[in-house]
């Protein structure tokens, strides 16, 4: 497939992306209720959903999922005897934490510095905008040469599931020769990477009761179990002297034998403070994308303004525990359940709630449909080869895929590279990774198409 045409209406299509990618960044789509009203998440289905009719898709549909959610779904015929592509984003978004700390309002897309700033910019609201660009670059030059099924998740961030028990009840919505999950990233900005690995994940709530009610800590305090410190007690058991994660029946020595990530770039990616070190042992790459890793994402105890000085009756976390391919996910998330029940201290009364659990997944790079993408990133990245790594977040709906369909080749790509700072504040999109991107996505449906034919 020629690059030099296909390039030049990608680049002709950038200032509608931009546009386009405003709109949808202006929803606040969170989904949970309980941060922001629903209505939002609908809004952005509606406007996916629309966006995909005026491309001429068929049977688009809102997609009810059992968690509540609604993804949206669109049918684009091809040729006659053409193979078929699935093609993965999602329109839900993280929270934006502290509106506070961002430089800019976090649902109004801004430039600065060369970059677009608004949460869902890259992760994954980017994603979506890739993937109608590369559509309309073909569209402009002759024609999309593959049939297309689009699927736009409306919960993956909240990891409930919605989608994944949907795609198991109606196994036929989704089937495709190939898939491409856009929501992933570069390695760094430049470098064209297709991810080969997810850890997986399993979220529990863990709270910790000992007391009727929260007592004077002049009174009773010495005596008087305090819940917040047996919570804290429980936290501490998860990570060993070194910060390496702890789950008691959890391997974590596997090792990555792909690319490597050097420790002062991941010191500069993450921001790590001048002096601070980094937990674990092993390589870089080994502790992000080989090993458990465990994150206490929330807890519930008062705040230091206007703390009263009380022994706790109460204390609750939210513990996320990131599983490494290889590793069953509901395995270990027994493992985690029962190192908790025993790590705690006293006597007290500890509970655990599942919120959400993924497993992880491994591609096969050797496929033909990797071939295509290698040539596809190759002439779009003007001669860059493309890399191969790993990740250390989670897509669930990736191992249903592969579950549901063995045969078909899964690849992921994706705007998520390090300066994008997804899940942060001040989340971004770099507008040339766009590009290149749509373009390589376009590249990537032509030369399989013809490589099927």
């Amino acid at each position: 497939m020629e690059k030099a045409p296909l390039a030049a209406t990608v680049a002709a299509l950038q200032p509608r992306a931009r546009a386009e990618l405003a709109e949808l960044v202006a929803f606040k789509s969170v989904a949970d209720p309980a941060q922001f009203p629903r209505e939002e998440c609908e809004a952005a289905a509606r406007w996916v959903a629309d966006a995909l009719r005026a491309e001429g898709f068929e049977d688009v549909a809102l997609l009810d999922t059992p968690d509540g959610t609604q993804s949206v779904y669109g049918f684009l015929p091809g040729p006659a005897g053409a193979p078929t592509v699935l093609l993965y984003a999602h329109y839900d978004v993280q929270p934006p934490l502290d509106e506070a700390a961002w430089h800019t309002p976090p649902f109004e897309l801004t430039e600065r510095d060369g970059r677009w700033y608004g949460r869902g910019a890259a992760d994954c609201k980017g994603g979506v905008i890739m993937h109608l660009t590369a559509l309309r670059a073909l569209k402009e030059q002759g024609g999309v040469p593959v049939n297309v099924k689009m699927i736009v998740e409306g919960s993956e961030e909240q990891g409930t599931g919605g989608l994944e028990r949907y795609a198991e009840a109606h196994p036929e919505l989704l089937t495709a020769d190939t898939i491409v999950i856009g929501d992933t990233g570069n390695f760094r900005v430049g470098l064209p990477t297709v991810t080969a690995t997810l850890r997986g994940m399993t979220l529990l709530r863990v709270s910790v009761e000992t007391l009727e009610g929260n007592l004077h800590s002049g009174q009773f305090g010495g005596a008087a179990p305090d819940a917040l410190a047996a919570l804290i007690r429980v936290l501490d058991s998860l990570r060993a002297e070194d910060g390496s994660t702890t789950v008691k029946g959890l391997e974590a020595d596997a090792e990555w034998d792909g690319l490597q990530y050097p420790e002062e770039a991941f010191r500069n990616d993450a921001k790590v403070l001048d002096g601070v070190g980094l937990v674990g042992s092993g390589t870089v790459a080994d502790r992000i994308w080989a090993r458990p890793a465990v994150t206490v994402i929330g807890i519930d105890c008062p705040p230091v303004v206007g703390a009263t000085p009380s022994v706790q009756a109460s204390a609750r976390a939210l513990i996320s525990l990131r599983v490494p391919p290889g590793v069953d996910a509901a395995e270990a998330n027994r493992l985690l359940a029962e190192h908790l029940r025993s790590s705690v201290p006293w006597g007290a009364r500890l509970s655990l709630e599942q919120v959400g659990q993924g497993q992880p997944f491994r591609a096969d790079t050797t496929s033909p449909a990797y071939a295509a993408m290698r040539e596809a990133m190759r002439l779009a990245y003007d001669g860059q080869e493309m890399a191969i790594a790993g990740q250390g977040g989670s897509i669930p709906l990736c191992n249903t895929l592969a579950s549901l369909y063995p045969e078909a080749e899964i690849l992921l790509i994706g705007l998520s590279e390090p300066e994008a700072q997804i899940h942060a504040v001040n989340e971004s999109v770099s507008p040339q990774e766009l590009e290149k991107l749509s373009l390589t996505e376009a590249l990537f449906l032509g030369m399989y198409a013809a490589g099927k034919g």
